[in-house]
């Protein structure tokens, strides 16, 4: 007769301490007075030092940011943050190159979690790639924009002598074409300066009709046979986007994810908006840290992106599309940095769901 297993003891789960020892991402637990209370194995890697070294240790001195892009108070922020690229002298190693996260603990005044990713040598070697991608992508930009506005002045020109003014329904089309022409030439207008680096012309914008003109254009051309919902937050403040810009990060994400439901049954698209709480980065250049509070989630119920394409997602010539050629997403990611913002992708595997984050800013309108 075979012996019942005798049911889960309630102190068998584990605790906090064994489970932070267990991240497969080198963790810190700090104190309100910057000292390292707790450190995983990842972080003894990572740093070169034992345990009970790190334990006890200032973190300004252990961990000690070279990099003259990173505010001086990195350590100091009581809200959480995350810096990409910065350059540190960490424990016992040498100069090397890491993304930072720092998380604050709820209900614990000065208590964080520090996670730290660096930079391994493939991942330099892809930086370096993609750099020489996007001067490659935006000098064919450069090539083709020359070559595309002369036929779209005729296309627009056309719609015009087509606009007899007669039928209300014929005007609103050709309206909507002149309209999406011009967007068009200002948008090949800024590919053209891509390699300059300029700063895009943001103000404090309402982004609900931003996103309702490019769910319409979705839904009438390249989505027009898959559902599209939206959830607003209705008490949503105004953003700091450019419009053109964040209309065309819109257009990009929801043809992105239609083309990812060309196999699926009952394809659908949900665009969400929140307003989240202590969301910020670290800002280029020296010029501190800027709040994120702008969340819009375009989500679908595709497959996902391919594991071995997700950590370069957002370069140049990176596509999982059998006739695709990465230049969407690149832009997306361009678009999206010059407002000052930030794109993110995650798989929900629960609720087999694919979901691209835009954070932005918010404007005072």
């Amino acid at each position: 007769m075979a012996v019942p297993s005798p049911p889960l003891r309630v102190d068998s789960r584990p605790a906090f301490s064994d489970i932070m020892l267990a991240l497969p991402v080198a963790t810190l637990l700090l104190g309100p007075d910057n000292r390292i209370v707790d450190a995983n194995v990842r972080a003894e890697t990572l740093l070169n030092m034992a345990r009970s070294a790190i334990i006890g240790s200032d973190v300004e001195r252990t961990i000690r940011v070279v990099d003259a892009d990173a505010p001086s108070h990195l350590w100091q922020l009581t809200q959480p943050v995350s810096a990409y690229d910065i350059r540190v002298h960490a424990g016992r190693m040498a100069e090397m190159e890491i993304d930072l996260m720092i998380s604050p603990l709820a209900d614990h005044d000065g208590w964080r979690v520090v996670a730290l990713h660096a930079h391994s040598q493939a991942q330099k070697m892809a930086h370096r790639r993609t750099a020489g991608g996007s001067r490659s992508a935006m000098g064919a930009a450069a090539i083709l924009a020359h070559e595309i506005k002369n036929p779209l002045s005729g296309i627009r020109g056309a719609a015009q002598l087509l606009d007899s003014g007669k039928d209300a329904g014929a005007t609103a089309l050709t309206q909507l074409i002149c309209n999406e022409v011009d967007r068009i030439v200002a948008l090949i207008d800024r590919m053209q300066d891509f390699t300059r680096l300029q700063p895009l012309n943001c103000a404090a914008e309402n982004i609900y009709p931003l996103i309702d003109r490019a769910a319409e254009l979705a839904a009438a051309g390249f989505a027009s046979n898959i559902a599209i919902s939206k959830r607003y937050d209705p008490s949503l403040p105004f953003a700091l986007v450019n419009g053109d810009g964040f209309v065309q990060v819109m257009i990009n994400l929801l043809k992105n994810a239609a083309e990812a439901l060309d196999e699926e049954e009952n394809p659908h698209i949900t665009i969400t908006t929140a307003f989240r709480h202590g969301v910020s980065i670290v800002r280029p250049g020296g010029r501190g840290n800027a709040s994120l509070p702008i969340e819009i989630l375009v989500e679908d119920n595709g497959p996902g992106v391919p594991d071995h394409i997700r950590e370069h997602l957002f370069n140049p010539f990176i596509t999982g599309k059998r006739d695709g050629q990465g230049l969407g997403l690149a832009l997306v990611d361009k678009l999206v940095r010059d407002m000052n913002g930030l794109i993110q992708y995650e798989r929900d595997t629960e609720h087999a769901r694919s979901r691209f984050r835009v954070l932005l800013q918010m404007g005072l309108g």
